[in-house]
């Protein structure tokens, strides 16, 4: 049979289980091909085209035949390349289509039709549906994330995946839950392969994020990763630099308290960290037990 040089062991269909849950858990959900192809092989050289030799007398030219005469010819009205059908617009061009479209945005129902509608990002295209949030707008925290992964892009739903499981501990652990937190993120569409999203990607979303805050009028903001303090809060350094700090963040309407600390995502690859993540945690149990400023 075609199949009996396969293991078809207990412990192989173990391994292979498990490269297969990896594979679902870093988001790979796409076959690129077929047969394996070495991107480290030179190039075959192309075949140097021979050059023709050119009639240059008038007998030599009645002497050649006229298929030849015609092939030597430079061609003539050759059409030039179509322009790319729905291309997407430039970088600078796309975040000023941005700013507008979500500065006309008068409510956060209105601000996630807007972003359905916006053709500025290339992540659209690529993604199964917009994720644009869930809890509580009324809420007086509001969490920010990077971008959806595989499970939030399936449901249209942040932070419902493993990491999403382990902010719903998090904030339990200060009391709070879905019904008293808003979550978004700064991308609303997955990149393809849970990618980290490009600069220009973040920029071109950073209005809609912002108005969104703006919008939802939260008391404490808080960034979860590296990404999201650095979109959001103008951070440079890594997170472990700036996550614990309170500092003021203007919505457009009034600042409010801003603090970064680490993803999720980022704590189920280095538990150890989850004693940082707490004390920040406990930061924000203490801010949101102060009274609220007019």
């Amino acid at each position: 049979m075609a199949n009996d040089h396969i293991d078809n062991t207990p412990g192989n269909r173990a391994a292979a289980r498990e490269i297969l849950t990896f594979y679902m858990e870093a988001g790979v959900d796409a076959l690129v091909g077929e047969e394996p192809v070495d991107r480290f092989a030179p190039e075959a050289a192309a075949p140097a085209l021979q050059p023709q030799a050119v009639a240059t007398t008038p007998a030599e030219q009645a002497e050649r035949p006229v298929s030849t005469i015609r092939t030597t010819l430079p061609p003539k009205n050759v059409p030039k390349a179509a322009p790319a059908v729905n291309a997407p617009p430039a970088p600078d061009v796309a975040v000023m289509a941005a700013r507008e479209a979500a500065k006309s945005a008068g409510s956060l129902e209105e601000l996630k039709a807007i972003l359905g509608t916006f053709d500025g990002c290339g992540l659209k295209k690529s993604a199964k549906q917009l994720v644009f949030s869930d809890g509580n707008p009324q809420a007086r925290v509001m969490f920010v994330g990077e971008a959806p992964g595989s499970d939030e892009d399936r449901a249209g739903v942040p932070f419902i995946g493993r990491s999403g499981k382990l902010l719903d501990l998090m904030m339990k652990a200060i009391g709070l839950d879905r019904t008293g937190a808003y979550i978004a993120n700064i991308i609303p569409w997955r990149p393809p392969g849970n990618r980290t999203p490009t600069p220009q990607e973040s920029q071109i979303c950073l209005p809609f994020i912002s108005r969104q805050i703006e919008l939802a009028d939260p008391d404490i903001l808080v960034c979860l990763g590296g990404p999201s303090s650095q979109t959001l809060l103008g951070f440079t350094d890594g997170i472990r630099k700036t996550r614990g700090r309170f500092l003021a963040y203007n919505t457009g309407k009034r600042e409010i308290r801003a603090i970064a600390t680490f993803h999720p995502a980022y704590l189920l690859r280095s538990p150890l960290e989850k004693r940082l993540a707490w004390r920040d945690f406990l930061s924000i149990k203490q801010e949101l037990a102060k009274p609220v400023s007019a």
